[in-house]
């Protein structure tokens, strides 16, 4: 059986970033028009007074300080506060393949490879910005990539299960090289009202080029990978075309993500630290032979909690690096952007863990070892 080695990775983002403090200067001036316009079903009672935001709250509650968006004026105007997209004509590149494309690129440029080099490419999101054809399949076009694409989706494990499926198909002769592709455009499925969530998501991509090792040049090689699913409504999201035939017809607000986050926090963190321990144990690896944990980058206090309970002690920001505070909740792209941000530092046969968690329930794990050259 072949052996699969992460080559390099790339990274694009969205030319515009918006603070905290201007998210809810805009979520606060929505909220005092929405409670005059409502004032008298108010004192009614009829109708509860909307609560304002602070950055302090953001800050606490998630980690956040910013995160990247298509269109800051559409997330920003009161009148709309969601990012405005211009409908492209078939024959234009969509917005996701777009993204994907330019990480893409830098992922085979970083590795000194071009398209005749791969074989295949995965595009792994939450969520398709159409059903078909596939994004995948767009990217290769793009990329004049002679071989196969598909699209997968797996929630915020989306990234980590690409991965461990461009790995499978290396490792079984499918292909010797997959670009891994994971474009999160998320801003469009937040509900910019809703103070509980309103402050969560951020857009990005993120490429990871996997090819056959060669035993020579840089990279990663991987040790072992997991994947765990456990079904869970407390994060979920209902938009899809048959909202269109039901009865009686969806509201606008189903479109977006809504969690039970108290929930989530409670189940989902002593799952991932036990199964990221449990994947240890099997390997003859403990928590002091990880340099690192990139972990899901969805909240600061749940990588906390997870990075403590791995390692049994108090950690280094190096130990588990944050990207949260630039980048927000980024999906399925969170524990791959960590990795992309924060893989210095490794000696040869150094080894460090990549883990993402969310809907689904869904965990996916690998164990990784530097290969320096």
């Amino acid at each position: 059986m072949n052996t699969a080695i992460i080559r390099s990775s790339g990274l694009w983002t969205p030319p515009e970033s918006v603070s905290n403090d201007e998210l809810v200067a805009c979520f606060n001036a929505w909220v005092e028009k929405w409670n005059a316009e409502n004032a008298d079903a108010i004192a009614a009672g009829e109708l509860e007074a909307k609560a304002p935001s602070s950055s302090g709250f953001i800050e606490k509650a998630s980690g956040i300080k910013s995160r990247y968006t298509i269109d800051k004026a559409g997330v920003l105007d009161i009148g709309r506060m969601r990012p405005e997209v211009r409908r492209r004509s078939d024959d234009e590149v969509s917005v996701m393949a777009e993204a994907g494309i330019a990480a893409a690129r830098q992922a085979l440029e970083a590795a000194g490879r071009d398209a005749a080099d791969v074989d295949g490419v995965i595009c792994s999101a939450t969520t398709m910005q159409r059903t078909y054809p596939c994004i995948a399949i767009e990217i290769q076009d793009a990329l004049g990539i002679d071989g196969f694409g598909y699209d997968m989706s797996v929630a915020c494990s989306s990234g980590t299960f690409g991965l461990i499926n461009a790995i499978n198909s290396i490792q079984t002769g499918q292909a010797d090289s997959i670009l891994l592709v994971t474009p999160e455009i998320t801003t469009p499925q937040l509900n910019f009202r809703d103070r509980d969530s309103h402050f969560i998501f951020g857009d990005v991509a993120v490429a990871l080029l996997i090819e056959r090792d060669d035993g020579q040049a840089d990279g990663w090689s991987i040790v072992n990978a997991r994947m765990k699913t456990s079904y869970s409504n407390n994060i979920r999201s209902n938009f899809g075309f048959l909202n269109a035939c039901e009865t009686p017809e969806p509201v606008f607000e189903d479109r977006y993500f809504v969690q039970e986050g108290r929930k989530v926090f409670k189940e989902v963190c002593p799952m991932v630290a036990e199964l990221i321990l449990d994947q240890l144990q099997a390997n003859q690896l403990t928590a002091a032979d990880m340099k690192r944990l990139w972990l899901h980058q969805a909240n600061i206090n749940m990588n906390m909690m997870i990075a403590r309970k791995v390692y049994d002690r108090d950690f280094t920001p190096d130990e588990a690096p944050v990207i949260l505070d630039e980048f927000a909740n980024t999906a399925g792209a969170g524990s791959l952007v960590a990795f992309h941000r924060h893989s210095d530092g490794f000696e040869n046969g150094e080894k460090g863990l990549m883990c993402s968690f969310g809907a689904g329930y869904s965990i996916g794990s690998v164990i990784l070892e530097r290969r320096a050259a």
